[in-house]
This record gives C-alpha cells, sequence and structure tokens, in this order.
C-alpha cells in the first residue's frame, strides 16, 4: 500500500533537506511523541548505512521497526528502509526547489506485508484509504512544519 503527499515549504530547498536529514532533531521528536529510539550504528556524519530500532505502541500492542538509510543525495533525495514483524517499508522524502525560499518536499510511504496475516490487514484497510489518506497528509504536514521550524529558529 502506497501513500504520498507533497508539501510547499517557506524555507530553500537546501535548508529543508538540512532539517530533514538532521537525524538526531528526528530522534527527538520521535522521543518527545513516546517512542524509543536506539542507535544501531556508529557513523558520526549523516549518510547511507546509518541505522536506528524504533519502539512505539500502535492498537494496544508493542511494535518495533528496523529503519536504514540506503540512499542520501543531497540536497534532493532520502530513501529510508524499514522491516518490521509484518511489513517491510519504503519512505523516501524528496525535495523540488520552486524558487530561492520556497521548496516543496514530496513525501512517500510504501508498506509491503511480509505475512498473510499482514496482508489482509492491508487489504481490510484498503477499504478506507481516503481517510488513511487524510490522516497520512495531516500527520506529514505536521511534521514538516516541525522540520521547518527547527530549521528556522536554527
Amino acid at each position: 500500500m502506497k501513500f504520498s503527499t507533497r508539501r510547499d515549504v517557506d524555507l530553500a530547498a537546501e535548508a529543508l533537506f538540512r532539517a530533514a536529514s538532521n537525524f538526531h532533531a528526528i530522534e527527538r521528536m520521535l522521543v518527545r511523541r513516546g517512542a524509543t529510539v536506539r542507535r544501531l550504528d556508529d557513523l558520526a556524519a549523516p549518510g547511507v548505512g546509518m541505522r536506528w530500532l524504533i519502539g512505539f505502541d500502535w492498537r494496544g500492542r508493542h511494535r518495533e521497526v528496523t529503519a536504514e538509510v540506503v540512499r542520501l543525495d543531497a540536497p534532493e533525495l532520502l530513501v529510508l528502509n524499514g522491516t518490521s514483524d509484518q511489513f517491510d517499508l519504503v519512505i523516501r522524502m524528496s525535495v523540488v526547489a520552486l524558487n530561492r525560499t520556497k521548496s516543496r518536499m514530496i513525501f512517500e510511504t510504501e508498506a509491503r506485508p511480509r505475512s498473510m496475516k499482514a496482508r489482509l490487514m492491508l487489504q481490510t484497510a484498503k477499504l478506507g484509504k481516503a481517510q488513511l489518506d487524510r490522516k497520512f497528509g495531516r500527520r506529514i504536514g505536521e511534521f514538516i512544519a516541525d522540520l521547518a521550524s527547527g530549521a528556522q529558529a536554527a
């Protein structure tokens, strides 16, 4: 199942990409929202190979996702692959410059089932896809607004 949204931001493309690839700030943001985040690599600078174990509660159960940066093409593209017990995830963030002070982030997520149970869960979720798309767009909008406010403060 794929979700995608695009948001225009009053930031230069380079500044928006810097904010989107500020993994330390994103880790803090996840912790503030109740997730547990543990770094699994020892890379000093942001780059391909960075890995995290992210734990969170969803629908009454504890879930864990292992996320890894698989592509980092500054200042345009960031791709993360994630794995959980039920799904394989691909998160793709693209930044497009609209002019010198405005840019657009295209945020795409794809979830692929790893089991029959997960496949059935996705089939059921497709029945409410329009509502899920609205929620996804709203949450990504909040995420990008947090990134942008952090980038403007810096």
